[in-house]
């Protein structure tokens, strides 16, 4: 069995977080307190993942699809845990949707959407035949870069005097009501409580007693990246134009200008967008996989990459005509219709009949 390192486990939970949240303006609905909005999904992500970690502990050794049929019987928890990689499935094709909408609209002009999608496709299934230990040293060398690069447009956007304190006062000038509707559910459920996923993956850790420290470390992190560029999005750009960008972040970049010759720094924005999507989308196909061959007791799952790339393909490429269309179902349908039901609603089910079967086997024992 392949294993991966505490700190590889980190890196991967960062990717997986901040994933293409922080392109599309997370919790922008918040107007002027998004960034407090986030610190708050922030907070009851990582209650969502202290309970993810208390089913992990008392299903020792099992993955997330083990679960189910560990703890309701095998006619309802099998039935239960094949919505997971059906959910994967369905969120990897987002991401692809995603990248469908932005790198033409960015990067390359004028590049026709399906081929982005099948160049990035290809690499995915690369490292998908590489295997887990080969896409967790990737990101351990990533995420370094990743953060130089966030770090490096901080610093030049203050050296560019566009940062104005007054954007983002009042703090809550109109009251929690806004703030609230961005945290619920869209917030909680989008990249915190997507950790879920992670579960797949948490038996392959060699230190399976630190995952619960660990991936708290790593919400931190990511929750803290996540409302840092929000508050910068506000603070250079204003809550009126953020409201009315498509990507935003990009626009903040976009922003950089020093001594009129640093500017024009689109491309490494478009690297920071590119690589927390690859590595997304690429971890998101992994569990995927790794989900349906444990349902189908597979001793290789190899066999099984190729049809689950080309039903992520298919989905990334027809589950929505325009990007404004593509936007609305993720942040007003798919967070409470599925998110909510299969990332919050089922794991605090699954975790009481866990209690009450070991407090009653505890009795019964006696």
């Amino acid at each position: 069995m392949e294993r991966i390192s505490v700190f590889q486990l980190f890196t991967m939970t960062v990717f997986l977080q901040i994933g293409t949240t922080v392109i599309f303006g997370f919790a922008s609905s918040a107007g002027r307190d998004a960034w407090l909005a986030i610190l708050i999904s922030t907070v009851i992500g990582l209650i969502m993942i202290v309970l993810y970690t208390f089913l992990m502990e008392m299903n020792s050794g099992l993955t997330l699809i083990e679960w189910f049929p560990a703890q309701l019987g095998r006619w309802l928890g099998v039935p239960l845990a094949w919505l997971y990689p059906l959910m994967i499935l369905y969120t990897s094709g987002r991401v692809f949707s995603d990248l469908k909408a932005l790198v033409p609209a960015t990067l390359l002009p004028g590049t026709p959407s399906w081929f982005v999608v099948a160049a990035m496709l290809l690499v995915i299934i690369y490292c998908l035949f590489s295997g887990i230990e080969i896409l967790a040293r990737f990101t351990e060398y990533l995420l370094p870069v990743l953060f130089f690069l966030f770090i490096i447009e901080i610093i030049l956007l203050f050296s560019s005097g566009v940062v104005d304190f007054k954007h983002v006062q009042p703090v809550l000038g109109q009251g929690w009501g806004k703030v609230w509707s961005a945290v619920w559910p869209t917030g909680i459920t989008q990249t915190f409580a997507e950790t879920l996923v992670l579960a797949i993956i948490w038996p392959s850790v060699k230190k399976r007693e630190k995952v619960r420290k660990t991936t708290i470390i790593a919400t931190l992190l990511s929750g803290l990246t996540i409302s840092a560029f929000s508050l910068m999005e506000i603070l250079v750009l204003g809550e009126g134009i953020v409201d009315h960008s498509m990507y935003p972040l990009y626009v903040l970049v976009r922003q950089i200008s020093i001594a009129d010759f640093l500017e024009n720094l689109d491309a490494m924005v478009a690297l920071n967008m590119i690589i927390t999507a690859y590595i997304k989308v690429t971890i998101y196909l992994f569990a995927a996989i790794r989900a349906i061959q444990v349902l189908l007791n597979m001793l290789d799952n190899r066999p099984i990459i190729f049809p689950v790339a080309a039903i992520t393909y298919l989905l990334g490429m027809t589950m929505s005509t325009n990007i404004n269309e593509h936007i609305y179902v993720g942040v007003t349908i798919f967070p409470l219709y599925v998110w909510v039901p299969l990332l919050i609603i089922l794991p605090i089910v699954l975790l009481i009949v866990t209690l009450i079967r070991r407090k009653w086997l505890k009795q019964h024992n006696k």
